[in-house]
C-alpha cells in the first residue's frame, strides 16, 4: 500500500482554478473578454446601467435563491469582517451574475452604488464587458480583474476578485466576489475569497445529502473537518453521488468521471464493509486505500443502519445553515451542556443554576447579553441538557433572514404557495422543533407583522403553513435571545408586549467576556477544542496578559477566531506568542498604556504599488516592521512550509505565480524551502 503523497494533495485543488494575476494566461483570457464585450455592442464609454435594482426585483432573486442565499451570507459575514474597514465590499450573485446580496464598508458602497454595483443589477459580460463577475462565470474559474482592465471605463477604478460557487452536483450556482478600490488590491484577497467559496460549497452537501453515506477524508488527518477536506457522497447500496473539488483532486477524476464509478470501485472494498469499519471506529477516525493506493484518513458516523457523516463547522460563530430541515448531530460538541459552559465565572454559575432549577418545566426562557457572548450555545446546551435532546433543536436566526423570506422560513409553506416555492412545499422550521426546542435568535429583529403570527402559534400550538387551509399541531419549548432592549422597544411600538410577557418566562443574561472572571479557563476550552488531542498549543503569559487587558467588543466570537488563526499561525512553535495574533489587533492593543512599550508600532504600508492590503490574517514577526511586505513575506513561508517548499503547489495556494515567490527568494528563511 501506498502511504505517501505530497502533503499539498486535496489542498490545492480545494479551491477553483484560477490564472494567476499577470501571468500570460491571465492576459489571454482578459483580451478574449475584451473581444467578446466588443462583440456584445459595449462601448468603453457605455454608461452604468441601473435596471433591475427595484426591492420587488430583488425580492424575487432571493426567492428564486433561497438555497444559496441561506448558505452564503454567514460566510459573507466571516469574510467581510476579514477585509472591514479597506474600502471594499463582499458581493454574492447568481448562476448569470446578477447580484444578489452585498456587505461593505459604507463609504465604498456608496462609491459602488454610482456603478450599479448593487443587488438587482445584472454584471454579466454582456451587460458589463469585462469584470470579474461576469467573465469568472464566462469561463467557469476564478479571476482577477485589475483597473484598467475593465472593460467600462466607468468601472475602471475597482479591482475585482471572483470565484464561482459550485452546487453539490456540481454545477455552477453563482460567485462570490470581493471588490475594492484599485489601489487598495492584494494577492491574497483571492485567496480568502476562494476559501469563503469552498466553505460555501462544503457546507451545502450536508443539506442536498442529509442522510446518505457521506464520507470525509483527506491523507492528512488533521485536515479533517477543515475546508479543504474531500467529501463524497453514495448511496446506502454504494453507487456515486456527488463529491466536492478536493474529494475530485484526491481522487484524480472531475465529478462527470466519478459517475461512472462505485464505492467499491473508488475505495477498494464494498460498501457492507466500510459500515463495518465505520461502526468499530465509533465516531473517530480510520484509514480507507483510494484505488489508486493512497492511504486516507476518514471519517464518519453511523446512525440508523446509515452513514451520516459529521459536518464539521469552520469557524465556530457561523450558524447551521438551513436546521429547518435536518439537523446533524455531531458525536463531540464543544460547550455543549450546562456544566460544560460552568467555567468559574460568578454570573454565568449563576445563570447555569437558574437554568437546572427550571428544567424540565417547558417554561420559555429569554437571554439577553451583548452579541457573540454565546447565546446560542447556552440555548444549545439548555436543550441538550433536556428532556428533548433526543428531538430537533432548530435554530432560528431572525436578523439574518431576510424579511420577505421569515415567514416562509417559520411557518412552511404549500406547493404553489408563491413564485419560486419548492415544488413540494416546505416544512417550517416551527414544525421541525415539534417535540423539540426552538431557539429565536436575536428575537428583536422579528418584523411586527409576524411577531402576531407567532404569539398565536405559542398560545394555540398550532401552525398554519402559507397556502394552506390546514392546521398542524406543534409541541415546542421555546428559548429566544436578544442584545436589544425589548422593554424600550415595546415603548416605541416596534415590539408587542403580549408576546413579549409569552416569551421571558425566565429571563437570564450573559455578561460580556470583559466582565467575565473566567477568561484563563474559557481560553484553554477554546484552545482544546481547536487542537488534536496528541498535539494541544499553549498561549504566552504575555498574550494572556493582553487578552486579560483588551475589552473584547466582539466578545466570545472575536476571541474564537483570533485563536483560530493563531492557533494556524503557531502549529510549528508551541505555545502562541505575539507575532501569531493578527496586524489589526495587534494595532489595537498599542492604544492600552502598559503595553505600549512592547509592541512596535506599526509602519505606513510601504508599497511602490498599492496602499494596504486586506489580509489581516497574515502575521509577522514582533521584531520586524509591520508593513504590507512583511505580510507577504510570511504568507509565502507559511504558503512553502504547508506544501514542502513545492513553489508551484505553495503559489497555487496563494493565488500567485511562481516568478512572484522567487522574485523574494533572497528574502526569505532557507527553512521556508524544505
Amino acid at each position: 500500500m501506498n502511504t505517501s503523497q505530497p502533503s499539498t494533495r486535496g489542498v490545492m485543488q480545494a479551491y477553483p482554478q484560477s490564472a494567476s494575476y499577470n501571468s500570460p494566461e491571465h492576459a489571454a483570457i482578459i483580451a478574449s473578454s475584451q473581444e467578446r464585450s466588443r462583440n456584445y455592442g459595449l462601448t468603453p464609454t457605455y454608461s452604468p446601467d441601473y435596471s433591475g435594482t427595484t426591492l420587488c426585483c430583488v425580492d424575487t432573486l432571493l426567492e428564486e435563491n433561497h438555497f444559496l442565499y441561506q448558505h452564503a451570507a454567514p460566510v459573507m459575514e466571516t469574510l467581510y469582517e476579514q477585509i472591514a474597514n479597506t474600502h471594499s465590499m463582499v458581493l454574492l450573485t447568481t448562476r448569470t451574475g446578477t447580484i444578489l446580496h452585498s456587505l461593505g464598508d459604507a463609504d465604498f458602497l456608496e462609491k459602488a452604488s454610482q456603478v450599479a454595483l448593487a443587488p438587482g443589477v445584472d454584471w454579466s459580460e454582456k451587460s458589463k464587458g469585462t469584470n470579474a463577475i461576469g467573465t469568472a462565470l464566462k469561463e467557469g474559474q476564478a479571476l482577477v480583474v485589475h483597473g484598467s482592465q475593465h472593460f467600462l471605463q466607468a468601472n475602471q477604478f475597482l479591482t475585482c476578485s471572483c470565484t464561482p460557487i459550485l452546487d453539490p452536483h456540481g454545477d455552477v450556482i453563482g460567485a462570490l466576489d470581493v471588490t475594492g478600490d484599485y489601489r487598495s488590491y492584494h494577492q491574497h484577497t483571492m485567496a480568502l475569497a476562494r476559501m469563503s467559496a469552498q466553505m460555501i460549497e462544503n457546507h451545502m452537501f450536508a443539506d442536498v445529502f442529509p442522510t446518505e453515506v457521506r464520507i470525509h477524508f483527506h491523507a492528512r488527518p488533521e485536515f479533517i473537518g477543515t475546508i479543504v477536506e474531500g467529501i463524497a457522497v453514495f448511496t446506502t447500496d454504494g453507487r456515486f453521488l456527488s463529491a466536492n473539488r478536493s474529494a475530485q483532486f484526491q481522487f484524480g477524476m472531475s465529478i462527470n468521471a466519478l459517475r461512472a464509478h462505485t464505492f467499491s470501485s473508488l475505495f477498494g472494498i464494498g460498501i457492507s464493509q466500510f459500515f463495518d469499519h465505520a461502526r468499530s471506529a465509533n465516531g473517530q477516525h480510520f484509514r480507507l486505500c483510494l484505488h489508486d493506493g493512497v492511504s486516507v484518513c476518514c471519517k464518519s458516523e453511523l446512525k440508523f443502519n446509515s452513514t451520516i457523516s459529521q459536518l464539521s463547522h469552520l469557524g465556530g460563530d457561523l450558524k447551521q445553515p438551513n436546521p429547518a430541515y435536518k439537523r446533524r448531530k455531531e458525536e463531540k460538541i464543544p460547550l455543549s451542556s450546562l456544566r460544560y459552559l460552568d467555567t468559574g465565572d460568578p454570573q454565568v454559575a449563576s445563570v447555569v443554576q437558574k437554568l437546572r432549577i427550571i428544567q424540565g418545566r417547558d417554561i420559555p426562557i429569554m437571554i439577553l447579553g451583548e452579541t457573540g457572548t454565546g447565546k446560542d450555545l447556552l440555548a444549545q446546551a439548555i436543550h441538550n441538557d433536556s428532556t428533548r435532546s433526543h428531538k430537533n433543536f432548530v435554530s432560528v436566526n431572525c436578523a439574518s433572514i431576510p424579511e420577505n423570506l421569515i415567514e416562509s422560513e417559520l411557518f412552511g409553506y404549500e406547493e404553489g404557495a408563491f413564485t419560486g416555492a419548492k415544488r413540494k412545499g416546505s416544512t417550517g422550521k416551527i414544525l421541525f422543533a415539534h417535540e423539540g426546542t426552538l431557539f429565536l435568535d436575536e428575537i428583536g429583529d422579528m418584523p411586527l407583522h409576524l411577531q402576531a403570527r407567532l404569539l398565536r402559534v405559542l398560545q394555540e400550538r398550532k401552525v398554519n403553513p402559507l397556502g394552506s387551509g390546514r392546521e398542524v399541531d406543534v409541541d415546542v419549548t421555546v428559548v429566544c435571545a436578544t442584545n436589544k432592549n425589548l422593554k424600550e422597544m415595546i415603548a416605541n411600538g416596534t415590539f408587542r408586549e403580549d408576546l413579549y410577557y409569552r416569551l421571558n418566562g425566565l429571563v437570564v443574561k450573559l455578561p460580556a467576556l470583559r466582565d467575565r472572571k473566567d477568561l484563563d479557563v474559557v481560553t484553554k476550552k477554546i484552545l482544546a477544542s481547536l487542537c488534536s488531542a496528541d498535539k494541544l498549543i499553549g498561549i504566552s503569559p504575555d498574550v494572556m496578559e493582553v487578552f486579560h487587558r483588551y475589552a473584547w467588543p466582539g466578545n466570545f466570537r472575536q476571541l474564537y477566531n483570533l485563536l483560530r488563526t493563531a492557533v494556524v499561525m503557531a502549529e510549528c512553535e508551541g505555545d502562541i506568542q505575539m507575532h501569531h495574533l493578527p496586524d489589526d489587533f495587534l494595532s489595537e492593543i498599542q492604544q492600552i498604556a502598559p503595553l505600549q512599550a512592547r509592541i512596535e508600532p506599526l509602519e505606513p504600508v510601504a508599497s511602490p504599488v498599492q496602499p494596504q492590503a486586506s489580509t489581516p490574517t497574515f502575521t509577522t514577526h514582533p521584531t520586524q516592521a509591520f508593513t504590507l511586505e512583511n505580510v507577504a513575506i510570511d504568507a509565502i513561508v507559511q504558503a512553502l512550509r504547508t506544501s514542502k517548499g513545492n513553489v508551484s503547489a505553495a503559489a497555487k495556494l496563494l493565488g500567485v505565480s511562481r516568478n512572484t515567490i522567487y522574485r523574494k527568494k533572497h528574502l526569505l528563511p532557507d527553512a521556508a524551502w524544505h
